[in-house]
C-alpha cells in the first residue's frame, strides 16, 4: 500500500489556501485596526479574537453539517468551493473599507498633516517612561510639549515663539518615508535621552560611514546604537494613531463597514476550515493518514510562506508603509488563494476518491484476521490528571505564542523598525527543516522529554527578543526567531499525539475535541489579555516578557505529565515526521 502524492497535494490546495488566509490575517489586521482606526492594544486584541471565538462554535457545526451533506461534488467541496469565494471578495473589499478611513487623513502625509498631527496637540506615551525602570518620568505629553522636550528641553509654554516656531519646524519636517535612514544605524529624525536630557541627531560622515551626533553644550558626541530613538515611531505613531480614533468616532462608517466585512470573511472561513480537514481522511485509507496529514501540513506552511514573500514584495513590514493601502497586497493574497481554489477545482474528484478509499478500506478489514478493535474506556486516576496537566500546557504555550504571532506585526513595526515578514518566514522555514530530526529525536527519547526541550527552545527564544532594540543586529533577531520555530515545531510535533495516546479507540475524535479546545481558549483570550497588558505599561514592550512568562509556565505543568508519553513507532516514511495534527 502506497500514498498517493499528487492526489493528497491536490487534497491539500484547500488547507494551503486557508494557512494563506491566516497568515494574512494575523500579519495586516492588527496594522489596519491600530494605524488606520485608533484602537489600542486591548480593543484591537479584541477584535483579534474573533475568529477563534467564531471557530469555537461554527468549526464543529459546518464539520457536522458537511458529514450530513450529499452533493454530485462530494460532502466537503461545495463548502471549500463557497467559503473560499466568499471569503475572498469580503476580504478584498475590506480594503476599500481601509482605504475609506485612510482618505480621512491627510493625502499627501507631508508637512501640512504633520502641522495638523501637531497643533491637535494628542496625547502620547513618553517612551521614556518605564513602570518599573524610570516612573519618575512623565508617563504621557502632549505632542507639542514632547516635541519641545526632544528639541529645547523645555515645556512648549516655555519658548519664545522664535523656539516655537523652530520645534514646529522640526516636527514638520519628520520624514515619514525615511528614504536614507534604511541606509544607515539610526533615522535622521532620531533623538537621544542622556543624562535625563534629550538631544536632537546631526547626520555625520566619519571614516566613509555615516554616524549621528549630538552636541552636549560644546562637546560634539557621537551617538551611541543603544541610545538612539526614533522620532517617528514616538512621536508621530501614536499621534497619527489618536488622530485616526477621533476620525473613527466622528465619523464611524468606515469602521462599521470594516467590522462588516471582517465578520462575514471569518463566518465564511469558518464555514470551510472543518470540511478541509476532513476531506483528507474521507480519500485517504487509515494507515495512511499519517503520511497524508504531513503532507497537508506541508501545503499549509507553503501557503504561509508564500503570502510572507508578498509581504516582503509589497513592503507591508517597513515603518515607512504604516499608512499605505493594502489594496494590492490583499488583492495578491485573494489571487494566491483562487489559484489555490482552481487547482483544487480542477484535480480533485471527491466523491470517486472517497469511494475508491472506502473500497480500500474494506480490503484492508478482511486482511486483519479478525483483529479487533480497541474499546472506548475509563480514565485512570493517574491518567485523567495527565490529560488535565498536558491540556494546561497546551493552552499556556499557546497563549505566550499566539500573543506573538497575533501583535508581532505592530511590535517589529513600531519597536524593533525591522520587517516582520523576514523573520517570520526563517521562523517557518526553521519549522519545516526540523521535522525530520525532531521525529528521530522524538522516537529516541520520548514526546515528553522533546516537548520539555522544545518548551525550552521557545522560552529562551521569547526571552531573547526582550533585548531586542531598533538597533539590535537583524542577525541575532533572525536567529531567535529561528529558535523559536525549531521549539514550536517540537512541541506540536508531540502534543496531540500525547493526548490521543490517552483515549481509546472509540473516542479519539472526542479527545481530538479536548486538544482544540484547550488550544482555541487560549487564542482567544492572549490577544485581549496581551492587548491589556501592553496598555496599562504604555508600551509594546512587555510582549515578549508576556510570551516568555506563559511558556515557562507550560514547562512547569509538563514536567507533572506521567502518561501519554509511549515512545512512537518508527516511520515507514521519512515524510511520516511531517505529521503534526491538524
Amino acid at each position: 500500500m502506497k500514498l498517493n502524492y499528487k492526489k493528497t497535494i491536490f487534497v491539500g490546495f484547500a488547507f494551503f489556501l486557508i494557512c494563506a488566509f491566516w497568515q494574512a490575517y494575523d500579519n495586516i489586521v492588527p496594522m489596519m485596526l491600530v494605524n488606520k482606526f485608533g484602537l489600542n492594544q486591548t480593543a484591537s486584541g479584541v477584535i483579534m479574537s474573533l475568529d477563534n471565538i467564531i471557530a469555537l462554535f461554527m468549526l464543529p457545526l459546518f464539520g457536522s453539517l458537511s458529514d450530513k451533506t450529499k452533493t454530485k461534488f462530494g460532502r466537503r467541496t461545495p463548502y471549500i468551493v463557497l467559503g473560499t469565494a466568499v471569503a475572498v471578495c469580503s476580504f478584498f473589499c475590506l480594503t476599500f473599507a481601509d482605504n475609506a478611513q485612510l482618505a480621512k487623513f491627510n493625502e499627501t502625509r507631508g508637512e501640512a498633516f504633520y502641522s495638523e498631527l501637531f497643533e491637535e496637540d494628542f496625547r502620547v506615551t513618553n517612551a521614556e517612561y518605564s513602570v518599573i525602570f524610570n516612573s519618575g518620568a512623565e508617563k504621557t505629553y502632549g505632542v507639542k510639549d514632547y516635541a519641545a522636550m526632544v528639541v529645547k528641553n523645555k515645556k512648549y509654554d516655555e519658548l519664545s515663539d522664535a523656539e516655537k516656531a523652530e520645534v514646529k519646524s522640526w516636527y514638520a519636517s519628520i520624514n515619514k518615508e525615511y528614504s536614507e535612514s534604511e541606509k544607515h544605524d539610526a533615522p535622521e529624525t532620531g533623538y537621544v535621552y542622556v543624562g535625563n536630557r534629550y538631544y536632537t541627531l546631526t547626520p555625520t560622515e566619519r571614516d566613509g560611514k555615516i554616524v549621528f551626533v549630538y552636541m552636549q553644550g560644546d562637546v560634539e558626541t557621537v551617538a551611541a546604537k543603544s541610545d538612539v530613538k526614533n522620532a517617528y515611531t514616538n512621536l508621530v505613531t501614536p499621534a497619527i494613531s489618536s488622530y485616526a480614533w477621533n476620525k473613527t468616532k466622528s465619523e464611524p462608517f468606515a469602521f462599521i463597514a470594516f467590522g462588516g466585512l471582517l465578520l462575514l470573511t471569518l463566518l465564511a472561513m469558518a464555514t470551510f476550515r472543518s470540511p478541509a480537514v476532513a476531506l483528507m481522511p474521507d480519500v485517504t485509507v487509515k494507515p495512511l493518514r499519517s503520511q497524508a496529514n504531513a503532507i497537508i501540513n506541508l501545503m499549509g506552511t507553503v501557503g504561509g510562506m508564500l503570502v510572507l514573500v508578498l509581504g516582503m514584495v509589497f513592503k507591508t513590514g517597513k515603518t515607512f508603509n504604516q499608512l499605505m493601502s493594502y489594496t494590492f497586497y490583499i488583492g495578491a493574497v485573494c489571487i494566491l488563494m483562487i489559484v489555490g481554489l482552481l487547482l483544487f477545482i480542477w484535480k480533485v474528484r471527491e466523491p470517486a476518491w472517497s469511494e475508491e478509499m472506502e473500497k480500500e478500506s474494506v480490503t484492508l478489514e478482511n486482511e486483519k484476521d479478525g483483529e479487533v478493535s480497541a474499546s472506548g474506556g475509563k480514565l485512570g486516576k493517574g491518567e485523567l490528571k495527565s490529560l488535565i496537566l498536558i491540556l494546561c500546557s497546551v493552552a499556556l504555550w499557546y497563549i505566550g505564542y499566539n500573543a506573538v504571532t497575533s501583535k508581532y506585526s505592530l511590535y517589529a513595526t513600531n519597536v524593533l523598525h525591522k520587517d516582520y515578514n523576514t523573520t517570520l518566514l526563517i521562523a517557518q522555514a526553521a519549522a519545516i527543516a526540523s521535522y525530520l530530526p525532531v521525529g528521530f529525536i522524538a522516537s529516541k527519547i520520548g514526546r515528553k522529554k522533546s516537548i520539555l526541550a522544545g518548551v525550552i527552545m521557545l522560552t529562551a527564544a521569547f526571552f531573547g527578543a526582550t533585548f531586542m532594540t531598533a538597533s539590535s543586529s537583524i542577525i541575532v533577531l533572525d536567529v531567535l526567531f529561528a529558535l523559536a520555530g525549531i521549539g514550536w515545531a517540537t512541541i506540536n510535533v508531540n502534543s496531540f499525539p500525547m493526548v490521543v495516546e490517552l483515549a481509546s479507540g472509540g473516542n479519539v475524535g472526542k479527545f481530538t475535541g479536548y486538544y482544540y479546545t484547550a488550544s482555541m481558549a487560549a487564542q482567544i483570550a492572549t490577544p485581549v489579555l496581551s492587548g491589556v497588558l501592553m496598555d496599562v505599561m504604555g508600551s509594546m514592550k512587555p510582549l515578549f516578557y508576556y510570551a516568555a512568562f506563559f511558556a515557562a509556565a507550560a514547562f512547569v505543568t509538563m514536567i507533572f505529565v506521567r502518561h501519554g508519553d509511549s515512545k512512537p513507532e518508527k516511520k515507514k516514511n521519512a515524510i511520516e515526521n511531517f505529521d503534526a495534527g491538524d
